[in-house]
């Protein structure tokens, strides 16, 4: 490894399989820049972005260009409070995670299956979001003896899919016995299929782990969430992204152009959708400020043909937007720390639905003997969660701290509480403007 340092700047560079990472304090007054040279590889951009992401670090701008054999990406970085990376060792830590994830590139499917583990059994659930889903899983999970120590659950568009990690209750370690992972499997189906749409319902048990992230856009994307029943709210088309698909017939290229609310991990979000659906990126430039953010690729599919119909436009958009929306989902933030215990998310989550509260997105996790959970909520209508109803859960959670991330909405008078909750820029010469949907709003 080749190491430069100067007054205020700190470049590396190492070569792994015709691989190079270079990161930069000088090229930029307000970002950290990491340049990514590589033989090129399907997917290996979504492989750089997803160390990038799980590092944790914010992407502000990113520059990608991959024609021909090489591969070539630059992007401006900044930790969670929009300062620069000064730090050696966090540097030298991004060199190595970028370095050890890139001398290996595994294979798009590989990435995001099971790979072995003894510490915990993963469950991936998939299906039609309903009042109270989620706390009646964690009530089964709990009478059949499982501790969940860690978990991801997503709603979007009326589907709802998690991934939990639970393990015995009693040796603290991963289910092994089949009969015992039969029964569980049996039960949670059940539970799924409530609402009759058995064909749509999934579970599976798995003796391992996943990026959990990336494995629930392609669960989503499998259980087709981007599909909308009935006709849209013209306030959802307010709050949707914007979305073009154009053609570029002098370079062969189709072109998607993409505006919404700036938000940490959007670039990941959405290259796991044209990943997915089998995209190449060639070129492609990412920029973000005033809290929107403006993505521009130009795309073809692995068999080298551009988007050639109106259909394949249509679920294009429709995919992307998905992808964008899913960790967008709206709601109130709380986040709550105790003492784990067995049945702890089992509880919570009851008393999340006899106080009436729709929980969109959750986080749950286990830190030292601490369960620290994350928790997006709104009321059943979709309103904000007024101040009476946080009132009357901190009375209820005890000794649990409760954290509330934005102001709850005042309370409202004579207003009845229900007891139901859910589970959860610049454009080629010769392009030909097709799909752009507008919005006015970014809320």
């Amino acid at each position: 490894m080749v190491c430069v340092l100067a007054v205020s700047s700190l470049c590396f560079m190492k070569q792994c399989y015709n691989l190079m990472v270079f990161i930069d304090n000088d090229a930029s007054d307000d970002a950290t820049v990491i340049q990514v040279d590589s033989v090129n590889k399907h997917g290996i951009l979504l492989e750089v972005v997803q160390v990038l992401t799980d590092l944790n670090l914010i992407i502000t701008k990113a520059y990608v260009s991959s024609d021909g054999n090489w591969f070539m990406d630059v992007f401006n970085v900044t930790d969670r409070n929009g300062n620069k990376l000064r730090d050696k060792e966090i540097l030298n830590y991004i060199q190595k995670s970028l370095e050890s994830d890139a001398c290996f590139f595994p294979s798009l499917r590989s990435s995001v299956g099971v790979t072995p583990s003894n510490e915990y059994t993963s469950i991936e659930l998939t299906g039609t979001d309903r009042p109270g889903l989620l706390s009646e899983v964690c009530a089964v999970l709990t009478d059949l003896k499982c501790n969940v120590v860690k978990a991801v659950v997503w709603t979007h568009n009326t589907r709802a899919a998690a991934v939990v990690h639970v393990t015995d209750e009693s040796t603290r370690s991963a289910i092994e016995d089949p009969k015992r992972l039969s029964t569980i499997k049996e039960l949670l189906c059940n539970v799924l299929k409530w609402d009759n749409d058995s064909r749509r319902a999934k579970m599976t048990v798995s003796m391992g782990g996943t990026h959990t992230e990336r494995r629930l856009h392609q669960m989503m994307f499998d259980d087709r969430d981007y599909e909308r029943a009935g006709l849209v709210e013209e306030d959802d088309k307010k709050s949707k992204p914007q979305v073009a698909v154009m053609d570029c017939t002098e370079k062969d290229y189709s072109i998607i152009i993409l505006r919404s609310k700036d938000r940490p991990k959007l670039l990941f979000d959405t290259l796991c959708t044209l990943t997915d659906m089998q995209y190449v990126v060639f070129h492609g430039t990412v920029k973000t400020g005033n809290s929107e953010a403006y993505q521009e690729y130009y795309i073809r599919h692995i068999d080298g043909h551009p988007v050639n119909s109106e259909a394949e436009r249509h679920r294009l958009i429709q995919c992307l937007e998905a992808a964008i929306e899913r960790r967008a989902s709206g709601g109130l933030e709380l986040e709550l720390i105790t003492e784990d215990r067995i049945g702890l998310l089992s509880d919570i989550t009851r008393i999340f639905r006899e106080n009436g509260l729709c929980i969109r997105r959750a986080q749950i996790s286990t830190k030292g003997g601490k369960a620290v959970d994350t928790f997006y909520v709104s009321e059943m209508s979709g309103s904000p969660v007024d101040a009476k109803t946080i009132d009357l859960i901190r009375r209820q959670t005890g000794q649990m701290i409760l954290r509330v991330k934005q102001s709850p909405s005042p309370s409202k008078p004579s207003e009845e509480t229900s007891t139901t909750g859910f589970f959860f820029g610049n454009f080629f010469r010769g392009c030909t403007f097709h799909s752009f949907r507008l919005i006015r709003s970014y809320s």
